[in-house]
């Protein structure tokens, strides 16, 4: 595992775009695992601006983390009113560079059969040969994804309860722009599971600011445990980049 601490989130946008690019170029048609939320905001701006000085997605296949239950790539739904995922996904970075359509791949929240769903999505995983490159970043109670605090370090997509934090956290995120309530929030997701996480080939794991030092340390120097799933990062047997700025990396002992 290699950290690198960088002294502002800028710079860790910056870092983690050129940590994308680079196997991009060199694989165009790289399978890339992509998340959601305020920590890769920063990085896909700087991978499109990356994309208007030429770098090509027009190859690229990619899998989301998660979904919403109940939310989905609904294209009857003005994405403006909709907020699932794929339309976040899509407002923050597909529709600004040159990816197919049939390239994109988020689990369906809308799905008739949750739990078929579930086992859908990992069997794209595994016909599109894997995920070359995982993008993660850690929940405010140290989770990847939605994988909560409980959730099976072999886990495969499953569909998650959110604790009443993730709940809040995703509400300040998403929900309160959209004039809906909290008790309209949904309360289960899709989400690819632990043990699928860490059978991409790489990880590139993304925190920043103080307010996650502490747990930023605990998934990286503590005890490995699935009451922490991103503490699972320490089993990951391939090359991983944890990027951090100088506030999340507060807590470290190891600096």
């Amino acid at each position: 595992m290699n950290i690198i601490i960088k002294r502002s989130e800028r710079e860790v946008s910056r870092a983690a775009a050129d940590h994308t690019a680079a196997p991009i170029r060199e694989k165009p048609d790289l399978v890339l695992g992509l998340a959601t939320g305020a920590t890769p905001l920063g990085t896909y701006r700087e991978l499109i601006r990356m994309h208007g000085k030429g770098l090509d997605f027009s190859r690229i296949v990619t899998f989301n983390l998660d979904e919403y239950i109940g939310y989905g790539m609904d294209l009857s739904l003005p994405y403006s009113k909709d907020q699932s995922y794929a339309r976040f996904m899509h407002e923050e970075l597909f529709r600004h560079i040159n990816i197919h359509r049939s390239n994109i791949h988020i689990p369906n929240g809308l799905a008739d059969d949750p739990k078929e769903e579930c086992r859908r999505y990992e069997r794209r995983i595994r016909d599109a040969g894997g995920i070359d490159l995982q993008l993660l970043g850690i929940g405010r109670t140290g989770h990847w994804a939605f994988n909560e605090p409980g959730t099976p370090l072999d886990s495969r997509t499953h569909i998650q309860i959110l604790s009443k934090k993730t709940l809040d956290d995703n509400f300040r995120l998403f929900f309160h722009r959209s004039g809906l309530g909290r008790e309209m929030m949904p309360t289960r997701s899709i989400t690819m599971g632990v043990g699928t996480i860490l059978e991409a080939r790489s990880l590139l794991m993304i925190a920043t600011g103080k307010r996650k030092a502490s747990i930023t340390a605990a998934a990286l120097e503590g005890e490995i445990t699935s009451s922490l799933t991103a503490s699972a990062v320490q089993l990951f047997k391939g090359p991983a980049t944890v990027l951090l700025d100088r506030g999340a990396a507060f807590a470290l002992q190891k600096r």
